[in-house]
Parts: structure tokens; sequence; C-alpha cells
């Protein structure tokens, strides 16, 4: 139940090509609250309801807890969800013994280029492509929660 990941910006489309699966996700909150966020995602055919925990000083490890939830009920819920829709389309890239999953984001978030790497310790070595920029893991500027309120194009 904990999730260590870290974040970085992208600095091209050039990873589309490596990428291996490519599928659309739409999330809202529940709630936003950074102490236990609570979201609704849909990704392609199946749903997930998941409660996060606030981050650790680095912000690179957090409680996650995640459940499968059926279609129709995750639809009902974004019905209730606090305004702010994340629309983005989720590349998988294996790179070394690693899978990125780059976020290319949509609507009020156009323009955003995200990676994240899930790792099984903070300080776990992985191989880092050449499309990886910034490091943005303590940013909360870049969590989902925050670019539901407070959108990339308003920056």
């Amino acid at each position: 139940m904990v999730e260590i990941e870290r974040k970085f910006l992208v600095l091209s489309n050039d990873f589309i090509a490596e990428a291996f699966s490519k599928k659309r996700i739409v999330q809202a909150y529940l709630n936003s609250n950074p102490e236990r966020t609570v979201r609704v995602r849909i990704k392609e055919d199946k749903a997930f309801l998941t409660i996060k925990g606030k981050g650790n000083e680095s912000g690179t490890t957090r409680l996650e807890w995640e459940t499968e939830i059926p279609v129709l009920d995750a639809e009902q819920l974004l019905l209730i969800c606090e305004d702010g829709i994340i629309d983005k389309i989720r590349y998988e890239i294996k790179i070394g013994k690693h899978t990125f999953e780059v976020d290319v984001f949509a609507g009020e978030n156009q323009g955003l280029i995200m990676a994240e790497i899930e790792l099984k310790s903070e300080d776990e070595v992985f191989e880092k492509p050449f499309w990886l920029g910034q490091e943005v893991t303590n940013d909360e500027r870049f969590y989902n929660a925050y670019l539901s309120k407070k959108p990339f194009k308003n920056w």
C-alpha cells in the first residue's frame, strides 16, 4: 500500500515511438485535500477508486490504496466530484528494468507532458531516457489534484 514514485517533465514527443501502450484517462476528485485525496478514474474500459495519503518530505513516498470499480459506478461518482476534470493520454514506455508512464494532458492542462516512474525504494537507480527533463517530484503544482484546481493553462 505504499507508492514510491518520481515525476519529471518531458522535453519532447520522442517517447511516443517507444510506447507499448496508449490509453485515455479521465479522472476527478471526491476529495483533493493533500492529507488524503480520493480519486475516481476511468482508464479506457476499467475504473478505479484510489485513496492517497500525504507524501513524505521528498514527495516520493506515500500511502496508496486502490480498488477496481464498475465503470458505470465511476461515471456516477464523477458527477459528484469536485470541479476540475483531468483528461490525459497515458503512454507506457519500457526503459531498462522500469516502465515510465508518460501523461500528455488535454483540456485545461493541454501543453503539459509529464513522466512518472514507480520504484521499489527511494534511492533505486534507474535509466533516464534522453527525453526526460527536470524532476518535479516534490512540486505540488504537478500533482493531478492540484492541476484539477489550478490548471496548467492558467500558470
